[in-house]
């Protein structure tokens, strides 16, 4: 079987870790004997298009065509304006962009199905595509189409609708995408759960780290610095119970996004410089270290599709803090596997750190039960024998 992959979110010399859960599964659905190729657009970034910012400088970086991590990936470029503006067209744009590219890799490469990551653009591409080459599509989506750009107007939620409409498989991450899902498009037929997995081999590189010494405890969290991740309500918490309990407590943010200067202010106005880290975007190993050695996985997320952050410190054997209501709700059983709070509020937040904190043997517990249903369920080799199967059901094998 040979499966053309679309997706913009792929790693690339720019970001080594974009799109890294699409390529986990690439690789896993490789080692299953599909044969696959990745197309994963890029930006068009001429002079002096590609002075205006590093990211924009990174994109002109992006080789046309490389093999990453043994897969072999095309970098076509697409005209793509900033600040996501005419975000409605970009399907359009992508296709254009790729259809040549895309042409040349089905001579050597006649591809059986097209899957596409995200509805738009890719996955309006993707429809374009299919009906060219006559092929079914196969798109997923991992969250924004349902948690943002349907909300932004009529002519985005169109162009969802056009990809969706045309795709003879939709799979959603999690149990929340797949109500949304129906709620705003009525597609329950073509609606499967795939959810996202882990990586065993990294996480068996790192899981014999130790805990931080000299009775500290560090608070973890992994995400974009966006508001919605909640890393203030994380900063508000470890101030409170530094304050009350816990004159130890670390608390170590790792990742990069606009909400990080506003965050950074909170940390000082509440005079925790000395015990809150801001470690940057990390290689995908050093996070996977940086989890092993925390004492809580803590991200209340209150708009969170799935949320594979959670599920890799559970396989490491954390206690995990999500959000009620949110994708984790899939893999955290509350006082079981991890602890949910209620969604922005700081209150619910403390009285969950505090248990984790103040009952360590239970937090050991519980991140061993977490560690056990994530191995049974959560891997990316089950993640691929599912997808499989929704290959097979496309094709009529």
């Amino acid at each position: 079987m040979k499966v053309l992959v679309l997706s913009h979110m792929y790693p690339s010399i720019a970001n080594e870790i974009y799109g890294i859960f699409v390529h986990e599964q690439v690789k896993a659905l490789i080692a299953k004997g599909i044969e696959v190729r990745v197309v994963s657009p890029v930006p068009w970034a001429p002079f002096p298009v590609n002075q205006m910012t590093g990211k924009w400088q990174a994109y002109s970086r992006i080789p046309q065509s490389c093999t990453w991590d043994g897969v072999e990936v095309f970098y076509p470029r697409y005209v793509v304006f900033p600040r996501a503006w005419f975000f409605a067209t970009s399907g359009q744009r992508m296709y254009r962009g790729i259809r040549k590219v895309v042409e040349e890799i089905y001579h050597e490469f006649p591809f059986d199905l097209i899957h596409a990551h995200v509805a738009l653009p890719d996955g309006y591409a993707g429809a374009l595509l299919a009906k060219d080459f006559s092929k079914p599509l196969v798109i997923t989506i991992h969250g924004q189409d349902l948690l943002q750009t349907v909300h932004r107007g009529t002519s985005f939620r169109e162009a969802i609708a056009f990809a969706l409409q045309h795709a003879s498989r939709v799979i959603v991450v999690s149990k929340k995408l797949l109500r949304l899902a129906v709620e705003h498009f009525g597609i329950l037929d073509k609606l499967v759960v795939v959810p996202n997995g882990i990586n065993l081999q990294k996480i068996a590189m790192v899981k014999d780290n130790v805990n931080p010494p000299n009775g500290s405890n560090v608070i973890l969290s992994v995400s974009n610095l966006i508001k919605s991740k909640g890393i203030d309500l994380n900063i508000r918490a470890i101030g409170l119970l530094r304050r009350s309990k816990y004159s130890k407590l670390q608390y170590l943010i790792v990742g990069s996004g606009p909400e990080e200067r506003r965050l950074r202010a909170l940390v000082t106005q509440l005079g925790l410089e000395e015990w809150v880290t801001f470690a940057g975007r990390q290689p995908h190993i050093n996070v996977l270290r940086h989890m092993s050695g925390c004492t809580v996985f803590s991200l209340p997320s209150w708009n969170e599709a799935f949320g594979v952050v959670y599920v890799e410190a559970m396989a490491l054997g954390k206690p995990v803090i999500g959000c009620q209501g949110e994708g984790p709700e899939d893999f955290v059983e509350h006082g079981e596997t991890g602890l949910l709070v209620k969604p922005r509020d700081v209150d619910s937040l403390v009285e969950a750190l505090d248990f984790l904190l103040s009952h360590p043997d239970e937090a050991r517990a519980m991140g061993e039960r977490a560690r056990e249903v994530v191995l049974a369920n959560y891997t990316w080799e089950k993640s691929a024998e599912k997808v499989m199967e929704v290959y097979r059901e496309v094709l009529g094998m």
